[in-house]
Parts: C-alpha cells; sequence; structure tokens
C-alpha cells in the first residue's frame, strides 16, 4: 500500500501592507472632529457642511505612510449633525421615502455576471415599480383635490358654507370660480404642484449629496486646519 500523499503546504496570505482606519461617530448629542479626534488641526476627507469625515491634518496622507503608525490605525471622524439640524422645510423629505426604498430595490441588485437579460428586466421592473407609485400618489392628490373637494364639497352649499375656504367656489355664489370646469381646473394644481415639489426636494438632495466626490490626495491642504 502507497503511503498517504502529504497534503501541499498552505499559500501564506499576502501581508497586508496599508493602514487600518478607525471610524469613531458621535452620539445624537453631537461633536466637533476637533473633540473627537482630539486635536485642533483637523482636515475633511470627504463630504461637505452638513455630514463629512475628518481626520487629523498629520493624518491627511496615513494610508500613504503606513510605516508611520505601526499596529496603530489612523482614526477619522464622521460628524452627522447636520443631518438633524436645520429648519422645518427637512421634514418634507419623508415625502421622498417611499421612493428612497425603490432606489434600494435597484442598487442593491446582486451581481449577475453573463445574464444580461435577467438583469435588464430587473431594472424594467424597478422602474415601472418607481413609475406606478409616482401615478399612485398624483393619483391619490387628484382624487382629494378634484372630486372631493372641488367637485363634490364645492358643488354642494351645505359643504361649502361649513369650509369657508371653499366659499369662493360654491355655486350659490355665482362668482368666477363657480364654473365646474373652472373649479377643477383650480384644483388641478395641487397634485402639479405636489410633483413639482417633489422633483425640488430630489433635485436638492441630489445637489446636496450625490453629486459629492470624494477629495483626491492632491486636494489635501496640510496648511489649512479646517
Amino acid at each position: 500500500m502507497a503511503p498517504a500523499t502529504p497534503p501541499p503546504p498552505a499559500t501564506p496570505s499576502p501581508e497586508h501592507t496599508g493602514s487600518a482606519l478607525e471610524l469613531l461617530v458621535h452620539g445624537v448629542g453631537g461633536a466637533t472632529p476637533q473633540e473627537m479626534l482630539g486635536d485642533p488641526r483637523t482636515v475633511r476627507v470627504t463630504g461637505d457642511t452638513t455630514a463629512a469625515v475628518y481626520r487629523r491634518t498629520e493624518d491627511a496622507h496615513g494610508e500613504k505612510h503606513p510605516e508611520r503608525y505601526g499596529n496603530e490605525p489612523v482614526a477619522e471622524a464622521y460628524c452627522w449633525s447636520g443631518l438633524t439640524s436645520g429648519n422645518g422645510s427637512r421634514a418634507l423629505w419623508l415625502l421622498l421615502l417611499p421612493f428612497m426604498v425603490i432606489n434600494l430595490a435597484h442598487w442593491m441588485r446582486p451581481t449577475a455576471t453573463g445574464r444580461t437579460r435577467a438583469v435588464r428586466l430587473y431594472g424594467v421592473l424597478v422602474r415601472l415599480v418607481a413609475l406606478s407609485l409616482t401615478v399612485l400618489l398624483t393619483a391619490a392628490a387628484c382624487e382629494v383635490a378634484l372630486d372631493l373637494l372641488a367637485w363634490q364639497c364645492a358643488g354642494a352649499d351645505a359643504c361649502a358654507e361649513r369650509r369657508s375656504w371653499l366659499g369662493f367656489l360654491s355655486e350659490r355664489q355665482g362668482g368666477w370660480w363657480s364654473q365646474p370646469g373652472r373649479r377643477l381646473a383650480l384644483a388641478a394644481l395641487v397634485p402639479t404642484a405636489l410633483v413639482g415639489l417633489l422633483w425640488y426636494l430630489s433635485n436638492r438632495t441630489w445637489s446636496a449629496y450625490e453629486s459629492q466626490r470624494p477629495l483626491d490626495g492632491e486636494d489635501f491642504d496640510e496648511d489649512d486646519p479646517f
């Protein structure tokens, strides 16, 4: 009986030559990058004035010089307090929440190498869901503004009299806006304004966040204390 062949020696894994990163995140109370990093001189690595990642100025190029740190990680501070502070208009972003879920469904698509047809079909279905959500939201606004208010309530004297802000649409008033067609045309401004608001919020969000690009190494200024 031949002796068993010993298994081949394990191939050693390549040595990690880069520096490890330590990410510091403050709580709901908020904190400045200087407080989190314990250094008055910090530099912004990426982000903007709303949310950003900072390093100590001397650590701006830490990944290029791992020999300086040995086994110690390079500390980074993520400051996000600007996301929860501001004026009341930030509450309008909740209107984008259903569309955010659809965006997640698109970006969470698993990699399908060699299955281009399935990937394209998935993309088409996600876009159809997004379109149907937009149509559903617009139809709901039309139902409330055009049907319930402009057609039914404004067309009934008892309902219009109980709501003074609909008085100019009442047929009993006999005003210029009391005609059914004119009432509906005026009420159509509500879903139009809603779609315009969604466009404005999404465009503002894109301009403020998704359009940001990480800073290159050349963009760091060693003498800039920001």
